[in-house]
């Protein structure tokens, strides 16, 4: 997950005492970005409260639901967007620059299938999100914390792992991506592990690159730096 710096727009919803997946160094934000946070906000922004969210109210429609988590600058989940109109995007993003990036694109793009929340994932899957609402989660290049000190602070966990099964319908899919080797076999072990989780790929295997995730510039720069790319696919069974 990219990490951000200063408070999302909304506040977290009350678990103080929880162990974070995420740093908040914000970086710079440009006045572009601060100007579409604060103008397109109200159209793309959803604002949690600790009570449920209504995804056919907050789009307008009933549709296929696909909520990406941590999506840094956005590629994916606004190729997503573009590629599947007949879907809903919900990006869920700590970091600010990012969001405003996405939601300047969005106006450019005209797309009415994609909505942003800037908050804690884990707390929005597990409190806001209606359970088997989603119909496919996507977690690309978390945050590896490859200290063993701070493995604990890993996305991929097994409570989180509930956290996923209880948000997806039956059927409904989570794919992974990781330039990390051994947070890949952690997410393996630990979504092995989750009864309510099928590996597509077959028990401790991975999948082939999907044709359908694009080359980011986060997954460039780890190439770049010698990681090989790790996929995982999973079904709620």
């Amino acid at each position: 997950m990219s990490a951000a710096g200063r408070q999302p727009l909304t506040p977290d919803v009350a678990h103080p005492r929880a162990v974070r997946s995420f740093v908040r160094r914000e970086g710079r934000i440009t006045p572009a970005q601060q100007q579409a946070l604060q103008h397109l906000w109200p159209r793309y922004g959803i604002e949690t409260t600790g009570a449920l969210l209504d995804p056919a109210a907050a789009f307008g429609r009933t549709a296929p639901l696909v909520v990406e988590i941590g999506f840094g600058s956005g590629d994916h989940l606004l190729a997503g967007a573009r590629a599947r109109p007949g879907a809903d995007f919900l990006g869920i993003e700590v970091h600010r620059p990012g969001v405003g990036r996405v939601l300047q694109q969005a106006e450019k793009d005209g797309l009415n299938n994609l909505r942003v929340i800037c908050a804690d994932a884990v707390e929005v899957l597990r409190d806001c999100l209606p359970p088997g609402c989603v119909d496919e989660i996507v977690i690309f290049f978390p945050d590896p914390w490859p200290k063993k000190r701070h493995h604990k602070r890993r996305l991929i966990q097994p409570d989180f792992a509930r956290v996923l099964v209880r948000a997806l319908r039956g059927g409904g899919r989570l794919r992974l991506a990781t330039d990390w080797a051994d947070y890949a076999r952690h997410m393996l072990e630990v979504l092995g592990a989750e009864p309510g989780l099928r590996n597509v790929a077959g028990d401790g295997a991975l999948i082939e690159r999907p044709a359908d995730r694009p080359l980011t510039r986060f997954e460039a720069r780890g190439l770049r730096l010698g990681h090989a790319v790790a996929d995982l696919e999973f079904v709620r069974g």
